[in-house]
């Protein structure tokens, strides 16, 4: 197979490896399965990790509480149940029932929960489903006074929650087209509507409220003001928030058959709904602040002349990949980062600053959910070497108090995590948080995992990852590089390596690698690289350019062939980020950077593990399927170059404890014997 982009003719030698359920693709990724399986059996250190893994896990978990008509709702997880369970309770001190156990919902854990949504009456559970860990999800609703569910299924969802009617008697929700059977993996991300589903009736006799079929790549999520008028949805081309530019719209649900009204529309910034409150409509947006700001619009005076200012763009910059303002008790949460950490201040409605948050430290709060009129939030807190505990934040007196912290079985006063910032190619300071034990020597003999994402203004903070600790407790440093492409400095660090500029993340990384070494904490055998999704075409590119440079390489579910990346399922959505291969000027920069088009034979690489999830519907296995096969060919040195199929998972880990048990031991299995860590 040769294809022709602007007269360069591309070979593309395993383009029948996208054909994912041909019997020839079968065959070959059985054969895989088998060669990745023998390899790791034999390596000693797998079972000690294992267990190890599973005793580091056992420890009670606690997701953020949320409440509706004074009842709340958690999930927790006593240690090593496969999958939390989400209790409620009348008031924080009631006693706990359990509103929905996952775990009886499937034996092997295939069938995984995606999210939760409560009735304003706090009578029903919308709850999601994933079948397998893919994006698509269905939509039950539960009667919590009885457990039961009622008959309603809302099916071929992705990405967005639904949201419960004011009355409580049917769900507003984003969804798309039914795929052709066995397409589910491939089929593109096209014609996403909104729709209402009134209980009790078919989805097939829901209304549709919203679509733009002239943009068939378009895609809409919902909002609701608190008081019910005003269904908000952000429209995105492609997935929403992907490129961070928005068109916003409004329908007023007060009005029998009002047409929505666009708010703004060109796709000129980031727009990102933060709550409705006193008729006006909050926005977080990098309109005119590549940093964020708060803005508010009244319907009643859509126009862009009478838009104001609530809070301006700060030397701090909110996260432009995600939503960093809320509202609750009629004041403005917001979010930002100084230097890769969190900052939480609380604003009034008028602009004014009336506090800032006391964290534990530098590290990241997560959470500050709620409604105009609740007095109270709660959030998460953590950094690399503290597990995420939740606080109750008291908005009338500004006092933060524990309500939750979890207990693990090592001692964190043991590690030390610090931040460093290093020079890119281009002299940029770029900020890397280090983690690793007390009394480390730098030697340049300590193995050392490089972790990077830098893509679509996504911000790496710091959290706690206890599967991380079976790598520090051998010896072993972790380093974050919080590299271009993300958001950490807002969107003007986020573009400054996009599209003809993408090589700046690839060089970025190079540079915290090499720095690494210069510094002595590693050295060439004993470093290795890690990341996922935008996270694994960055690995993919950096073993690509630079296999000198590494020991290892752990590529997860990355986008590896950037000429075809926008065929399958959500891709044609990345091209903000990206570009299109079908632009010449940005053909030529996909094709010089693209891993799977760059593989050289002949060439020595390190010892490299490419995974993906049989069920990733938004990174298309094809292509970690590609990439693998095109490096073993190409293979001149000594080093394994296997993949690794996970059953029953998406694009994410997968999501029971087991999972995660078994697939972090064959990665820092592969690891430790790769990197020579025996000898430790």
């Amino acid at each position: 197979m040769v294809d022709d982009y602007h007269g360069v003719q591309v070979p593309d030698p395993y383009r029948w490896l996208e054909q994912l359920d041909s019997p020839e693709t079968h065959a070959w990724v059985l054969a895989e399965a088998q060669l990745t399986d023998s390899y790791l059996a034999k390596i000693p250190v797998r079972q000690a990790l294992k267990a190890r893994l599973t005793r580091l896990l056992d420890f009670e978990k606690y997701g953020m509480p949320f409440h509706e008509n004074g009842i709340y709702f958690y999930t927790h997880n006593t240690g090593l149940q496969q999958q939390s369970i989400l209790y409620s309770m009348r008031g924080l001190s009631g006693e706990p029932a359990v509103a929905l156990d996952p775990n009886e919902l499937s034996t092997n854990g295939s069938l995984a929960i995606v999210g939760h949504v409560v009735s304003r009456d706090g009578s029903r559970l919308a709850y999601g489903v994933s079948h397998g860990g893919s994006d698509w999800s269905d939509w039950h609703v539960r009667d919590l006074a009885t457990g039961k569910d009622l008959p309603d299924v809302v099916r071929w969802t992705k990405y967005y929650h639904p949201l419960f009617s004011p009355d409580g008697q049917g769900l507003y929700y984003s969804a798309f087209p039914a795929p052709r059977a066995g397409e589910e993996l491939r089929a593109r991300d096209l014609g996403n509507a909104v729709y209402y589903h009134a209980l009790g009736t078919p989805q097939s006799a829901d209304r549709k409220l919203y679509e733009r079929p002239e943009h068939p790549d378009w895609q809409f999520e919902p909002h609701l003001t608190r008081d019910g008028r005003w269904l908000v949805l952000t429209a995105g081309e492609g997935e929403v928030g992907d490129k961070g530019l928005e068109n916003v719209y409004a329908l007023d649900l007060t009005s029998t058959n009002a047409a929505p009204m666009a708010l703004t529309e060109g796709f000129d910034a980031a727009y990102m709904f933060a709550g409705g409150d006193g008729g006006l409509l909050y926005f977080q947006t990098t309109l005119d602040a590549p940093r964020g700001r708060v803005i508010a619009i009244d319907p009643a005076l859509p126009e862009r002349s009478h838009w104001k200012e609530v809070v301006p763009q700060t030397e701090d910059a909110m996260d432009s990949a995600s939503a960093s303002v809320t509202l609750v008790d009629h004041q403005l949460i917001v979010r930002t980062l100084h230097d890769a950490h969190s900052k939480v201040s609380i604003y009034a409605l008028d602009g004014r600053l009336l506090r800032e948050v006391a964290l534990p430290g530098p590290g990241t709060a997560s959470g500050f959910g709620g409604a105009p009129e609740d007095p109270e939030t709660f959030y998460a807190f953590t950094d690399f070497v503290t597990p995420a505990s939740v606080y109750r934040l008291n908005l009338e007196t500004g006092a933060s108090s524990l309500y939750r912290a979890p207990k693990v079985a090592f001692d964190p006063s043991a590690l030390e995590s610090h931040q460093v910032f290093y020079p890119g190619k281009d002299g940029t300071r770029i900020p890397m948080s280090l983690v690793y034990m007390k009394g480390l020597k730098r030697d340049g003999k300590n193995p050392t995992l490089l972790y990077g994402y830098g893509g679509f203004g996504i911000s790496i903070l710091p959290h706690f990852d206890a599967t991380r600790m079976v790598w520090l407790e051998r010896g072993g440093v972790l380093a974050v590089a919080n590299i271009r492409g993300g958001g950490e400095f807002g969107e003007q660090w986020h573009r400054q390596a996009i599209r003809s500029h993408k090589q700046i993340c690839f060089d970025d990384f190079i540079a915290a690698a090499e720095w690494l070494i210069t510094e002595h904490y590693t050295s060439t055998p004993r470093l290795a690289i890690e990341g996922g999704s935008n996270g694994g075409l960055l690995v993919g590119a950096c073993l690509t350019q630079r296999p000198d440079l590494f020991g290892a390489v752990l590529a997860y579910v990355g986008v590896m062939d950037m000429l075809r990346f926008d065929q399958f399922g959500q891709g044609a959505g990345w091209e903000g980020d990206y570009g299109s291969p079908q632009n010449p000027e940005d053909f030529k920069a996909l094709f010089a950077y693209s891993p799977y088009h760059n593989v050289r034979a002949g060439t020595r690489y390190p010892a490299t593990l490419v995974v993906t999830g049989d069920h990733d519907t938004r990174v298309m296995p094809g292509h970690s399927f590609k990439f693998a096969a095109a490096l073993q060919s190409a293979q001149a040195g000594p080093a394994p170059v296997l993949l690794r199929v996970r059953l029953s998972t998406g694009h994410g880990t997968g999501p029971t404890t087991s999972q995660v048990i078994e697939e972090k031991a064959d990665a820092y299995a592969f690891l430790m014997e790769n990197l020579g860590m025996a000898e430790r």
